[in-house]
């Protein structure tokens, strides 16, 4: 048993389901298919995900039946292994471990201690050889295949480029042929090869690239697709010059995938349409469709007795269809959309991350499954797949706290006039799904940049309560009214538009009794009393804009958190209406939990994702991890557990009731508890925080930037005296700052210096300083002391400053005792 200890990050869903020809058991009651690094076994009588096989390394490229027992399976890696599966029990029997990436794989019957697969050749970038891997037999688990023996050079790294044909070509084997740009290469075993090439030119608008092959079960035929829709079949291949093909046609781009049936009477052709297509006895006229698929249609794959296919889609699904072309069920992934414009949502009433899905559709992702549970279609129009044209999309999503309430935003592409939709939908118990209930065309002038629901169970329906901010400088408070209809359905309308100086409104959140509104416009953090809409305070902290805010929970409800785009994290006190503390940390994302105090911001820097856990009230975070993550992490979401953590409760009470998922653009991840580790995070100093304040923190942090670009150490001196007109201006609130007026004569006046000449009893104290030079040095070991301490924070913080020498700290001091108070006659 492993104690519980510090995190790691764990895939746990998200990978994509195409990364490899599906392949049918022989009695066709499974399907085993890749995601990701694992190979999934599926039942389809129960539809139900049986096996989740994982032990690679790396994504698995390549799967197929061991032809010498079906109960078994081989799979290939990048990790450079190929494992041997017994997938009913889902344990691994034999593990080879080959030594180099593992791009494809094939199996054959007369081939008892080998299979082939297709590796990187060395020295070379972007040439690939068909090899044969001898199986070490042997009595332990892992064993070495490193016996390798080149069959080809120059062939594809697509699976889809190389078939294998009947052992009828030659008394002594089998041939194989690879198709490549514009040639199809057939080689025999112990034969000479074949070559036969097609034009690559553009002749009449065609295309005669190849794009994939495959080989007829019975008779001597070849199918190869091409990439201007055509599929052509050869015969009589063993005469180089009495060869024939003959063509089928009638997709209009490129054919991405082929498949025969068992007894070669039907062949069946995908490609963008997302339609399949069922040639009859290689005829033109004798076809058969199944349209609307949904997307391009990736790979086919055929059982073995004939009575179903499956074909697997670029938008991260697979499709089971009858032998009469008849949809039977699918397997949806999580839909990799071009951009996660509505963020990371959990949906209250069933745990599932909720986040952009196909063009115009919110989809509802179980992470226990790994699948989708279904889609609601947002926009509800037609999506027209061409390059250029704008079009509607899905850009903002928030729900209720109880899930009974949605709200969407959809705007067009365009940038200077959008076309803004605010829709409320409402779930319906009946049919178990979310109907439209009210729609606002142009909520706002501009984009909406976000939105949350105050929603109060103690309070009743009259607490809930929608909140939007737009580029149009307002934000907007939406709440139900009751309509006239005598069947009191209810609709919502704006009830409330406020403003702050004409800034951008960019974020807001509710505080967690639902009392306090907090409103982000550009540099400053405006917060709202939600009863009467009063402006209470405000914050700031120069210089750059709030790029995310929330309020602290629990015990840490006084509290409010906001991150800029310049790099800091700041922590402000509701009551004292002053900065609390404050760090230079450049985060990406910022998530409360919604059943802890504990916040979780994810920095970005120096090309690594890191993250940090802390609490509003405590200036130190209780946790920090370095390097969580190679890609960028996108988004991230706090999902609660269905029951809570008791092993790691104590070292991390952060994940006792919530885990930590986050989304990279490859997959989604979580943390979970293995070993021991502590770090500490060093906290920058407070810094001024009122308007006035924000003119002295742009030149501050320019003087800071040059200081740091020289190479000095720069030591922040919290007992640093001010005059009481300064700190009276900076660190005041503004809200309850008297009039300029009033202090305008106090401030010019503490600016002022006074005239006056040096007496004999001044020049004699500086003659005096100069013998305390041994004291100064007595103090060299203290500052050295405090400078390696303050890098040291720094470092935690990802900075990195150059150390004074010796010798530079003595002119430091000696320029410090010099005197400069001649330059006031000027």
């Amino acid at each position: 048993m492993v104690a519980p200890g510090a995190l790691r990050v764990v895939r746990c869903g998200g990978s994509a389901l195409r990364g490899a020809r599906a392949v049918f058991s022989a009695d066709s009651k499974y399907l085993l298919y890749v995601s990701g690094d694992f190979v999934k076994v599926y039942s389809v009588n129960t539809e139900e995900t049986l096996r989740l096989m994982g032990g690679h390394a790396d994504l698995v490229t390549g799967i197929q039946l061991n032809p010498h027992n079906h109960m078994q399976l081989y799979s290939c890696s990048l990790d450079g292994t190929i494992k041997l599966w017994d997938f009913m029990d889902g344990i691994p029997i034999k593990t080879f471990t080959v030594g180099t990436k593992l791009l494809a794989l094939y199996t054959l019957a007369s081939a008892e201690d080998s299979v082939f697969a297709v590796i990187p050749k060395k020295g070379e970038r972007d040439t690939f050889q068909l090899v044969s891997v001898t199986l070490t037999k042997g009595a332990g688990q892992d064993l070495e295949g490193k016996e390798l023996s080149v069959v080809l050079d120059g062939v594809g790294a697509s699976m889809k480029h190389i078939a294998f044909g009947r052992e009828v070509c030659s008394p002594s084997g089998f041939f194989f042929l690879l198709c490549s740009v514009g040639w199809l290469v057939l080689v025999f075993f112990s034969q000479m090869n074949c070559i036969f090439s097609l034009s690559t030119t553009k002749t009449k608008g065609g295309d005669n690239r190849f794009s994939c092959v495959v080989c007829h079960p019975k008779e001597d035929c070849i199918a190869t697709g091409h990439a201007d829709g055509k599929i052509r079949l050869w015969r009589n291949f063993h005469d180089k010059k009495e060869y024939t093909y003959s063509t089928l046609h009638w997709h209009h781009d490129i054919v991405m995938d082929l498949a025969f049936s068992i007894e070669g009477t039907r062949l069946l052709s995908g490609g963008v349409e997302s339609v399949l297509v069922q040639w009859h006895n290689e005829s033109s006229c004798q076809k058969d469709f199944l349209p609307r698929l949904g997307s391009p249609i990736e790979y086919i794959s055929m059982s073995s007795d004939g009575d179903l296919c499956c074909t697997l889609h670029t938008d991260n699904r697979i499709s089971i269809i009858n032998s009469n072309l008849r949809f039977s069920r699918s397997i949806q992934g999580l839909i990799k959309s071009r951009d996660v414009k509505t963020g990371l949502v959990v949906d209250p009433r069933t745990k599932a991350l909720v986040l952009n899905g196909e063009p115009g559709h919110l989809q509802f992702y179980s992470l226990q499954s790994d699948q989708q549970l279904f889609s609601l279609d947002i926009v509800q129009r037609q999506y027209i797949h061409q390059a250029g044209l704008k079009q509607s999309d899905l850009v903002k999503v928030a729900f209720s706290a109880q899930g009974t309430w949605l709200a969407t935003v959809e705007e067009s592409e365009e940038v200077t006039d959008p076309e803004l939709q605010l829709k409320l939908w409402f779930y319906n118990e009946e049919i178990q799904s979310f109907e439209l209930n009210t729609r606002i065309n142009t909520p706002h002038d501009n984009h909406i940049t976000d939105m949350c629901f105050r929603d109060m169970d103690e309070l009743g329906d009259d607490s809930l309560i929608l909140v939007t901010t737009g580029r149009d400088c307002v934000f907007k408070v939406w709440v139900m009214v009751e309509d006239t209809d005598p069947e009191g359905d209810v609709s919502w309308s704006c009830d409330f538009v406020g403003s702050y100086h004409n800034y951008q409104a960019t974020n807001c959140c509710f505080s967690e009794d639902g009392s306090l509104l907090a409103v982000s416009f550009e540099e400053t953090v405006t917060v709202w009393d939600s009863l009467t809409w009063d402006l209470k305070c405000t914050f700031c902290h120069p210089p750059g804009n709030i790029r995310n805010i929330c309020f602290g929970r629990l015990t840490c409800s006084k509290y409010i958190i906001g991150a800029t785009d310049y790099g800091f994290l700041c922590c402000w006190n509701l009551l004292t209406c002053a900065l609390e503390w404050s760090a230079q940390l450049n985060v990406v994302v910022l998530q409360p939990d919604p059943l802890s105090e504990y916040i979780a911001a994810i920095s970005w820097l120096s090309k690594e994702s890191s993250l940090f856990v802390f609490k509003p009230n405590e200036p130190l975070p209780v946790y920090i991890q370095r390097n969580l993550c190679k890609d960028k992490i996108l988004l991230a979401a706090f999902v609660p557990r269905d029951e809570p953590e008791i092993t790691s409760s104590e070292k991390y009470p952060w994940l006792r009731k919530s885990q930590l998922f986050f989304l990279t653009d490859t997959q989604i991840c979580e943390t979970k508890i293995l070993l021991t580790f502590f770090f500490k995070l060093a906290v920058e100093e407070s810094l001024p925080v009122t308007p006035f304040s924000l003119l002295l923190g742009k030149h501050r942090h320019q003087q800071a930037q040059e200081d740091t670009d020289l190479g000095k150490l720069v030591v922040h001196n919290k007992q640093k005296q001010a005059s009481p007109a300064v700190k009276e201006l900076l660190h005041t609130p503004a809200h309850v700052l008297p009039s300029a007026s009033f202090l305008c004569t106090i401030f010019i006046n503490s600016l002022l210096i006074s005239k006056e000449k040096k007496s004999a009893e001044e020049v004699a104290d500086e003659v005096e300083m100069e013998s305390e030079k041994a004291e100064d040095d007595s103090d060299e070991e203290d500052i050295t002391a405090m400078e390696q301490e303050d890098t040291s924070h720094m470092e935690l913080l990802g900075e990195m400053t150059c150390k004074l020498s010796k010798s530079q700290e003595k002119e430091l001091r000696k320029i410090r005792k010099m005197d400069y108070s001649w330059i006031s006659a000027l």
